[in-house]
C-alpha cells in the first residue's frame, strides 16, 4: 500500500466571504418584550430602532406620561442578510421570529425606517392609521418634514400623510396642515 506524500497537497482555500448589504428587517417579539429585546441586540453590537411615542396613561388616582412602541409587538434590526446574523438575533430572548417568509424576514427599505425617525425626531403628533395600500403616493416639500414620503389620505376631513411599514402591516399617519406635497410617480 502506497501513500501519498501530504506536502505535494494544495492547502485548503477557505470560502470567499460574501460582503452582503445591511437592511432593516422588522422583528417579531412577544408581548411587552420591545425593549429588552432591542437592549439585548445592542448588547451584541447590533443596530435596533425602537420607535416609542408618549401616551398619557389614566388610572383612577392619577395620570402619568409613558413612552409606549408605536408598533407594539415589534422592533426593527440593522443587520447583514448572513446566517450568522439571522440566527444570533433568532436565539435573543423575547425575539418570536423575522417578520417575512420564512426565518429570513423582508427588507424594509432605509428611506421607510428614516422618515419614522424623522417624525419622532421633530415631535410631529402622529397616530397609528389602519393598514393601506392604495392611495396617491406623495412627497412632503419644505418644512421639518421635507422628503418624507408616503401615502395621501383624507381623514375626517383632514388630509393626512400615511406612512406603511408592509411587512408588519402597520401604518401611521399625520396631518398635513400647512405642509406642501409633492405628487411621485406610481409605484405599481
Amino acid at each position: 500500500m502506497s501513500t501519498t506524500p501530504l506536502t505535494n497537497l494544495a492547502p485548503l482555500a477557505a470560502p470567499p466571504t460574501i460582503s452582503a448589504e445591511e437592511h432593516w428587517y422588522a422583528l417579531y417579539t412577544r408581548a411587552r418584550h420591545e425593549r429588552v429585546v432591542a437592549s439585548s441586540l445592542r448588547q451584541k453590537g447590533m443596530t435596533t430602532f425602537l420607535p416609542l411615542i408618549a401616551r398619557t396613561h389614566r388610572w383612577s388616582d392619577r395620570q402619568k406620561d409613558v413612552q409606549v412602541s408605536l408598533f407594539p409587538g415589534y422592533i426593527f434590526v440593522h443587520l447583514a442578510p448572513t446566517a450568522e446574523a439571522y440566527l444570533d438575533v433568532l436565539k435573543t430572548a423575547g425575539v418570536v421570529s423575522f417578520v417575512g417568509s420564512g426565518r429570513r424576514g423582508i427588507p424594509i427599505p432605509d428611506k421607510q425606517i428614516e422618515d419614522i425617525q424623522t417624525l419622532l425626531g421633530q415631535n410631529v403628533p402622529c397616530a397609528i392609521f389602519p393598514f393601506l395600500r392604495v392611495g396617491q403616493r406623495v412627497r412632503v416639500r419644505g418644512g421639518c418634514l421635507d422628503g418624507i414620503e408616503g401615502r395621501l389620505a383624507t381623514l375626517s376631513g383632514n388630509r393626512s400623510l400615511v406612512i406603511t411599514i408592509e411587512p408588519i402591516l402597520h401604518s401611521l399617519s399625520i396631518r398635513l396642515r400647512g405642509f406642501d406635497v409633492e405628487i411621485l410617480p406610481s409605484d405599481e
